[in-house]
């Protein structure tokens, strides 16, 4: 057992990882940063199915398989042969944690059931991650991350009101799922830390989605009422939206009235501020086509930065909204290492890659294995777990 530390409190653990595509894959990248060992189980042939969603490929890998896969190790299984099937459970023992997204019963079909491996393993972490669940009605309906945002409604609320509505620019409910089923997995090793027993997670896209929803969903239950788009406006809040200054768009969000205040001092409405129909944030809700008017020929009037610093200055939130390859070449992530650099192994290409998002100590955790080649661990995984048991 290797002792954890703070930048690695999962060292010492093992996660064996039978999931594809996106949500698996984020929740063990995050357990794999934290230290666990994490394995990487793939299919033969194509692997992973991300690998090939492309272009762009870097050294001939997609950049969507670089996404979530990196500090792992990974090793070609067939799954439906005797002989790994056996191997994998030989190996069992050995691991803490096993995560996967087959279709409900899809693993029962292949001797590999809940049921199963827990009586191999009693101490074992299951976590189940489907479309729909591991029972209902819908437990056998594939679950993509396009179509949950639809079946959610958050395409529904998404986009402008005059327009059809629009999914979110990334595959938002896929990578709440993984943080959620990282979260679970990290709940039920403390437990069985403190004597419990192994548990099976059962984590949803689809509850996931409707989760997400969060505050518009209560909306909805409180008023009865559906939710409508608003485009980059706030339901509950005016203003919380985007405006146009000069040379480009920033988004202005007021939390609270003596922000709004501080917001009318910096642009020079006197005449908004002293207004006491407009002193509280219910009373501009009301009256919210006035309130964005007149806040939107105000800042039409600005340059977007000096306007920002001068926002900044009086602890007013706003920000300018910026595109992605920006955002990305921002100094301050590269100060913080948040981006970082690795060689990957199957043609020594250079790429860069994204870290995790927060630190312990002041230190990040480190990128010490780049996303694997397909079956780039194999050899070692059939050495090293092969009669384990």
């Amino acid at each position: 057992m290797i002792a954890p530390d703070a930048v690695h409190p999962l060292a010492g653990l093992r996660v064996l990882d039978l999931s594809r595509v996106l949500a698996g894959p984020y929740a063990t990248q995050l357990l794999a940063d934290l230290g666990a060992e994490v394995w990487k189980i793939e299919r033969p042939g194509p692997g992973d199915e991300t690998r090939t969603w492309g272009p762009p490929f870097v050294g001939g890998v997609s950049a969507y398989y670089l996404a979530v896969n990196r500090n792992k190790r990974s090793a070609v299984l067939d799954l439906a042969s005797e002989p790994d099937r056996r191997l994998v459970l030989e190996a069992l023992p050995a691991f803490d944690v096993l995560v996967e997204n087959f279709l409900p019963g899809g693993l029962e079909a292949l001797g590999l059931g809940v049921v199963t491996l827990r009586e191999r393993h009693p101490g074992l972490v299951v976590c189940s991650i489907s479309g729909f669940g591991q029972d209902g009605p819908y437990a056998k309906w594939p679950g993509y991350d396009a179509v949950l945002q639809g079946f959610v409604g958050l395409q529904s609320i998404t986009g402008t009101p005059d327009r059809p509505g629009l999914k979110v620019g990334v595959a938002v409910v896929d990578v709440m799922t993984g943080a959620h089923a990282a979260a679970a997995i990290l709940a039920a090793l403390v437990g069985r830390a403190r004597g419990g027993p192994g548990v099976h997670l059962d984590v949803p896209l689809f509850e996931v989605g409707v989760a997400s929803l969060v505050n518009v969903a209560q909306n909805a239950l409180a008023s009865g009422e559906p939710p409508r788009r608003w485009g980059n406006a706030h339901p509950s809040i005016v203003p919380y939206q985007t405006f146009e200054t000069r040379d480009g768009p920033i988004v202005v969000a007021i939390g609270n009235d003596q922000q709004w205040r501080r917001l009318c001092e910096v642009i020079e409405a006197a005449d908004l501020a002293g207004r006491a129909d407009l002193a509280r944030n219910p009373d501009r809700v009301l009256r919210r086509d006035e309130v964005v008017g007149a806040l939107a020929a105000r800042f039409a009037r600005h340059s977007r930065e000096p306007l920002l610093e001068r926002l900044r200055a009086a602890r007013v939130p706003a920000g300018p909204v910026r595109e992605v390859g920006e955002v990305l070449n921002d100094p301050v992530l590269a100060s913080r290492g948040m981006v970082r650099e690795a060689r990957l192994p199957e043609t020594g290409a250079r790429v860069r890659l994204l870290g995790t998002p927060w630190r312990t100590n002041g230190a990040r955790p480190p990128l010490e294995l780049p996303p694997p080649a397909l079956g780039q661990h194999t050899a070692e995984f059939r050495a090293r777990f092969s009669g384990a048991s």
